[in-house]
């Protein structure tokens, strides 16, 4: 059984950095991607950023250049590095692991099976 615990979320200022952690056990090489996703109240779950098995990584228009997705395999952890924050990325933040045979989309919410409990990051104006 995959499991996942993301930390490293809190408020900030505009502009401010944070590095989310996302403490992965249970993974194996069946288990392709890893992903982060944002939901914000009363919005839909959105994709943030994956990166795979073979380090291949996805962004959306609205954070790439600005969010970068990495991976420590001997620890077992994917970050995810935010700089230049804005008030509209205010959200709880969510990691994600997909399943063998998981051929979704890699950007969307049902390509993972697995999710960790979430980290609010509130960006201040």
């Amino acid at each position: 059984q995959v499991q996942l615990v993301e930390s490293g979320g809190g408020l900030v200022q505009a502009g401010a950095s944070l590095r989310l952690s996302c403490q992965t056990s249970g993974r194996t090489r069946d288990n392709y991607a890893v992903g982060w996703f944002r939901q914000a109240p009363g919005k839909e779950r959105e994709f943030v950023a994956a990166i795979t098995w073979a380090d291949s990584t996805y962004y959306p228009d609205s954070v790439e250049g600005r969010f970068t997705i990495s991976e420590d395999k001997a620890r077992n952890t994917v970050f995810l590095q935010m700089n230049g924050l804005k008030p509209e990325d205010t959200a709880v933040y969510y990691c994600a692991a997909d399943r063998a045979g998981n051929f979704k989309n890699i950007m969307s919410v049902p390509r993972y099976d697995y999710w960790g409990q979430g980290t609010q990051v509130t960006v201040s104006s």
